[in-house]
């Protein structure tokens, strides 16, 4: 691997531990603030929210700047999150801290994408971007257990002091590792957002914040799927979330691999009619364990397969604004979660059962796959 693309890497492998690790966390986080376990919740939203304001936010003001300096902007802003959250000595400013925590990741996955790609060379465009991505799924598979691990041995505030030491060592890495790159075309605020009037990144949006949605309607509810339906007891759900962890890593490295050989938008519709098939089948078989365990470690590969393909696609389809089109996509993804998750919850408040979750998604999972076959490269031609 190169150096530049792990570089790269170790960013997004922050950022994911920054992310996921409060899921494991929260109860220490409601008695360290005096809050319900609810309202401790509360402190993952305000990260989604820090991405989906940041994104937008940071590319606008960097727009015009080297690409290696952007990343060590952001990199810095991620670290400065993670200490005042460290140290936050109440409620109030841990959501404060979260959102400022959150507004470097989406502008991050952009612009490394783009960085990513560069440095992969010719033909090898989603292999670099896969690469970069692989790093959020190590986070998932190793980073997240440590993280929580750490918290357990001591206090939840020295994940996030083991965040900010991970951060200097990758701001370091990129600084010695990515060359100095140049900025993108000078554009003005207005030229960011050009590429929006035409009908192509609001379908890629559209097919990635459905078919992330699918998937976080089931893997939301995905204990009491498990120990409700399938039977299984709690001791296996950490079982379950290492061979979830190795199924993204595994969807990560082949989704790029396989958009580089076939096209990303003839891979990113096999795998969304996969989450199709992976979805209902939950519905159907969610009382066999084998099934179970097999279905949800395959939905979650094809979630982060999908990934490498829908950002190189729609970093190609924002001509002039590509780090915004690479932010993009990372609110698309988050929305996809947020929704996902409420909307996943419904039928299980109602007293029909988590499995129920699951066909909620596949319907989810059926419109976004509408809105990859509407989209199409032969009737929305790249302008370039």
């Amino acid at each position: 691997m190169k150096k530049g693309l792990l570089s790269l890497a170790l960013g997004t492998f922050g950022l994911g531990i920054a992310e996921y690790v409060m899921m494991s966390i929260l109860p220490e986080l409601a008695s360290t603030f005096d809050v319900s376990i609810a309202q401790a919740g509360h402190l993952i939203s305000a990260y989604a929210i820090g991405v989906c304001i940041g994104a937008p936010l940071i590319v606008i003001i960097s727009r015009n700047w080297p690409l290696r300096r952007i990343l060590i902007m952001l990199m810095a802003t991620y670290i400065i999150g993670n200490l005042c959250f460290a140290l936050a000595p109440q409620y109030g400013m841990a959501l404060a801290a979260r959102v400022l925590s959150g507004l470097p990741h989406g502008a991050y996955f952009g612009t490394g994408a783009l960085v990513a790609s560069r440095l992969a060379g010719e033909g090898k465009s989603a292999s670099g971007v896969a690469l970069m991505c692989m790093g959020m799924t190590v986070a998932n598979l190793l980073g997240v257990p440590l993280g929580s691990l750490i918290g357990n041995i001591m206090t939840w505030r020295y994940v996030f002091i083991f965040n900010i030491g991970w951060g200097l060592i990758t701001l370091l890495a990129i600084r010695r590792f990515i060359p100095v790159l140049p900025a993108l075309p000078k554009s003005n605020i207005k030229g960011q957002f050009r590429f929006l009037k035409s009908p192509a990144p609001w379908l890629l949006s559209g097919a990635t914040l459905l078919g992330n949605g699918g998937v976080f309607c089931m893997y939301s509810y995905v204990t009491p799927l498990m120990t409700e339906d399938a039977g299984v007891g709690m001791s296996f759900i950490p079982v379950l979330m290492l061979l979830v962890g190795a199924g993204m890593c595994i969807g990560t490295y082949y989704g790029g691999v396989l958009s580089d050989r076939y096209t990303p938008v003839r891979v990113a519709r096999i795998i969304e009619i996969t989450l199709i098939v992976t979805l209902a089948g939950l519905y159907l078989f969610s009382c066999n364990v084998f099934a179970a365990v097999s279905l949800v470690c395959l939905a979650a590969t094809a979630l982060f397969a999908i990934s490498p393909p829908m950002q190189l696609m729609l970093i190609r389809y924002s001509p002039g604004a590509e780090l915004m089109g690479g932010a993009m996509i990372q609110i698309a993804f988050n929305l996809g979660n947020a929704i996902g998750a409420l909307c996943g919850g419904l039928p299980i408040e109602a007293g029909a059962g988590p499995r129920y979750s699951s066909l909620i998604g596949a319907g989810f999972a059926v419109l976004g796959t509408v809105c990859l076959y509407l989209f199409s490269p032969r009737r929305y031609p790249l302008n370039r």
